[in-house]
């Protein structure tokens, strides 16, 4: 055994499932994981850059792991993430102890980074490779570092995004626009299947963009809509999420899907960022509130019961009270099961930093935040009241937090729910679910099996 390592991981979907290839290649490189920081040998901090905060935490993270090193000079502390990629050496020169900084495009490389450095050897590696498929091209997975929950998987589809909202520094630190190859996406989802997995989410920056033919680059050969049908072909699969996807390429093919494909899942992350078409322009959305209406519209004809979720920025550069507003009556209209939002937070060298618009003062976002965190709480409760009296099919996850002897797992429009049952199913199972109570975070329950009455499964 080479030693032992701990990544470290903050941020989204990708980030998390990014960290699972990175445990993978360790493994296959000899390293065995340690529970804690202070039990590696090996320890990868992988960042996140999507807002400030972030940052902060890895500068804080970073303090305390360098200190150790002073006591431990074999001691290997990496960087990964968008935030080695965005700021590379300079990292390097801010924290002299620092072994090395890789941004996501060069993850293949982790092992031979941490070979390097245990020779004392520092690098940074944040360039873009010339084949963009090499960055799919991993070892085989490890059971020891699959999902957190049994019977689900991620599985990265594409990765890059070219829309460049003005807010956003994806396209600078994921790079491009590149779709995986739908042949090796599929051979992944086969194997996942043959071993358990019954819950598949297809991931990317914009996920819907997957295989849209561009000039003089690779595509995945097939449209997005094309790959879910089959993706829903491959037995063992029995449900099919995806995110994140970008409105403009919710095209009437992927709607369709929604009524023809009885694997996807009914729910759906579509983010929004504002409900003022003045501010969706000024973020270079390419899109108007009247845009995302219609696609809920015809999404929503095309599944009824189909549960919508976004993403919202308050407080962005020259928004107004009138703005404000048009957000919380498209988020009523919407009824919007239930949402991310943030104050906006100023990302380096991007479209909105360099025209040097002044925010609102934070007091004030922090006040629109809070309105509207108080409206979605309303709607949230409200989607899960109407739950309740279904049977619904739950992935269980483990054991509940509620209370002991409770089980927890999510329903196809991504609840949570806490269930009573009297014979626990495994981790990773399909279990009916007759739901019986909502709280603002969670649908409450029991086991079908446990209840005589017939109810119809949702």
């Amino acid at each position: 055994m080479q030693g032992r390592f701990h990544i470290r991981t903050f941020g989204c979907q990708m980030n998390q499932h990014d960290a699972e290839k990175m445990s993978n290649l360790l493994h296959h490189a000899g390293y065995r994981p340690a529970q804690a920081p202070r039990e590696a040998d090996v320890v990868v901090v992988h960042t996140c850059s999507i807002r400030e905060k972030a940052e902060h935490k890895l500068y804080s993270e970073l303090g305390g792991l360098l200190e150790r090193k002073q006591q431990r000079p074999d001691l290997v502390v990496g960087v990964g993430g968008c935030v080695a990629q965005q700021e590379g050496e300079r990292l390097l020169r801010r924290f002299p102890r620092l072994d090395f900084v890789f941004g996501p495009q060069n993850l293949t490389h982790l092992p031979a980074l941490v070979d390097g450095a245990r020779q004392r050897h520092r690098a940074s590696r944040t360039d873009y490779d010339d084949d963009p498929q090499a960055r799919f091209e991993l070892p085989e997975r490890h059971p020891e570092y699959a999902s957190p929950t049994p019977g689900r998987a991620f599985v990265t589809v594409m990765e890059g995004c070219d829309l460049f909202c003005s807010y956003c520094v994806v396209p600078r630190t994921r790079g491009r626009e590149v779709s995986r190859s739908s042949r090796t996406i599929l051979e992944e989802i086969r194997e996942l299947a043959a071993g358990g997995v019954v819950e598949v989410t297809l991931l990317g920056q914009t996920v819907n963009a997957y295989g849209r033919p561009r000039p003089g680059r690779i595509s995945g050969e097939m449209p997005f809509a094309g790959l879910i049908e089959r993706v829903a072909e491959v037995d063992g699969i029995e449900r099919i999420r995806f995110t994140s996807p970008h409105p403009i390429f919710m095209d009437e093919a992927l709607i369709r899907a929604y009524a023809e494909v009885p694997q996807l899942c009914p729910h759906l992350h579509l983010p929004i960022q504002s409900g003022s078409t003045r501010v969706l322009r000024a973020m270079n959305r390419r899109h108007t509130r009247e845009d995302y209406l219609q696609i809920v519209a015809r999404l929503r004809q095309a599944r009824s019961e189909l549960a919508i979720t976004t993403d919202i920025i308050v407080g962005f550069p020259g928004e107004t009270p009138r703005d404000f507003e048009q957000t919380l009556s498209l988020v009523r209209e919407v009824g919007f099961c239930d949402s991310f939002s943030f104050v906006y937070s100023e990302r380096p060298e991007t479209p909105a930093q360099r025209r040097g618009l002044r925010a609102p003062p934070r007091e004030l976002a922090l006040e629109r935040l809070q309105r509207l965190q108080e409206v979605q709480r309303e709607l949230t409760l409200a989607a899960g009241r109407r739950r309740v009296g279904e049977r619904t099919l739950v992935l269980v996850e483990g054991a509940g937090q509620r209370r002991p002897g409770q089980l927890r797992g999510r329903c196809p429009h991504n609840r949570v729910v806490n269930f009573e049952s009297l014979r626990p199913p495994p981790a990773g199972s399909l279990c009916a679910v007759d739901v019986t109570a909502a709280t603002p975070h969670s649908l409450l329950g029991r086991s079908a099996e446990d209840a005589p009455a017939a109810l119809p499964l949702l």
